[in-house]
């Protein structure tokens, strides 16, 4: 996004997003029938691989920590050995939350009934297995089942929902001063919105790792970042809350005893092993995995080239394509990117092709999307984000920061009331809230 000052105003050249046009059995048809095919054996070999994975990491942390005295490791300094103990664990607690946060996504296609035929393995499955994260599971399935539906629609989503210019209290919208696609704004807009928004890099660093840390709980106790329309007090373990329906009452009670079960484990180990060891041990994991979550699907749903769409624009098809494939610790070069493709089951990488069908499992969905990618080619689609890590949450952090109450198809707009990105259609005639596409 180039910016070229003149006069008082700040002018920037967008990027162009193609608003689709496909319809779903398009897509579907470009993938290979058999990419559709699910076995409850073998995801269960991918269920029995991380958790191998997860002992051997202990196995060596345990084995390593031994090794860690006067006996066999001679340092020039007595309080170096209580520091290499410490990162021993530390780095014990980041490689085995990544490996469980492949057991919280195959937990996850459980709810999208990808993991096997049968509704019953899968609701059992992934129940035990998300419970044993601290998720619950039946609460989380139904609303993540309505993400799905209406991904990016600005009053149907359920999560990652921008906040409008008014939701954040700024001054309001002057067309003499600013334009609405975000392409230009003077001086005085941009300074009065920088006031209202502007992050210092301490702050957005801070206030990113807060997101990261803290988000996935303020989601499900609270509602953080979820639909704003909903009333106050909105949460996943109460099954009146009014994103259920009367009938998944019981589901919620099942989801909140899994919940209350993982509680219980936590507080018998705890008395049994005691504080330190369970916080070593599986507290400290748990917390990456938490990490791990927030940080993939929030650089899927959350990027200044993606649309957010108002009910005249939606479609499914346009809801499913509003995301991002990124490769999770790409930045950190081709290695790690395999393992953390490796690790979380390629959730980040064929995330698009999991918006457009769900149920393919993940061992397919490689296959599949390489299968899609070609067909959303052809259409002129290109949905490939930068890789995904600590870096790219900062500069999305920082870039996405609020969208305009007006427009049916919208883009983040960033401190200074700036987008980096409008939308274009394919047929050069269409037109978002009366406002001429070619003529932004």
């Amino acid at each position: 996004m180039g910016t070229q000052p003149t006069n008082g105003v700040t002018t920037v050249k967008q990027n162009d997003c193609i608003i689709p046009d496909i319809t779903i059995k398009d897509l579907l048809s470009s993938i290979p029938s058999h990419c559709f095919k699910r076995s409850a054996l073998r995801s269960s070999t991918y269920i029995v691989w991380d958790c191998f994975v997860i002992g051997m990491i202990y196995k060596t942390a345990n084995y390593l920590d031994a090794l860690v005295s006067q006996d066999f490791l001679n340092l020039p300094n007595a309080a170096l050995y209580p520091v290499l103990r410490f990162s021993i664990w530390a780095l014990y607690g980041f490689w085995a939350g990544l490996f469980a946060t492949g057991i919280w996504v195959i937990a996850h296609e459980c709810g999208h009934q990808a993991f096997s035929e049968s509704k019953f393995i899968n609701n059992s499955v992934g129940w035990v297995l998300h419970s044993a994260l601290g998720v619950p599971y039946h609460s989380w399935r139904i609303t993540h089942a309505k993400h799905h539906a209406s991904t990016g629609h600005m009053t149907q989503d359920q999560v990652f929902v921008p906040k409008t210019r008014s939701q954040l209290g700024l001054p309001p919208f002057d067309p003499t001063k600013e334009d609405i696609s975000g392409s230009s704004v003077s001086d005085e807009v941009k300074q009065e919105l920088w006031e209202a928004l502007g992050d210092s890099p301490l702050g957005a660093l801070l206030g990113s790792a807060s997101y990261l840390l803290g988000g996935w709980p303020a989601y499900l106790i609270r509602n953080a970042s979820g639909q704003k329309r909903y009333p106050k007090g909105t949460n996943h373990f109460n099954p009146k809350a009014v994103v259920f329906a009367p009938h998944q009452y019981g589901a919620i009670i099942l989801s909140d005893i899994g919940i209350l079960l993982w509680l219980g484990a936590i507080a018998a180990s705890i008395s049994a092993y005691g504080f330190a060891t369970v916080f070593r041990l599986y507290l400290v994991p748990y917390f990456w995995v938490n990490h791990w979550l927030v940080l993939i699907t929030f650089l899927q749903h959350t990027d200044p080239l993606l649309p957010h769409y108002r009910a005249p624009e939606f479609t499914f098809v346009r809801g499913a394509l509003a995301t991002l494939d990124r490769n999770l610790l790409g930045d950190c070069g081709s290695i790690m990117a395999w393992i953390g493709a490796h690790a979380t089951h390629g959730i980040s990488e064929t995330h698009v092709l999991h918006h457009v069908s769900s149920k393919i499992p993940h061992y397919n969905a490689w296959e599949a999307s390489a299968a899609l990618r070609k067909r959303l080619e052809q259409a002129g689609l290109v949905l490939q984000g930068a890789p995904g890590g600590w870096r790219e949450v900062y500069r999305v952090f920082k870039e996405c920061k609020f969208v305009e109450d007006e427009g049916n198809i919208i883009f983040y707009k960033n401190a200074y009331g700036l987008a980096a990105t409008r939308p274009k259609f394919n047929d050069g005639n269409a037109s978002d809230s009366g406002v001429e596409i070619d003529k932004l």
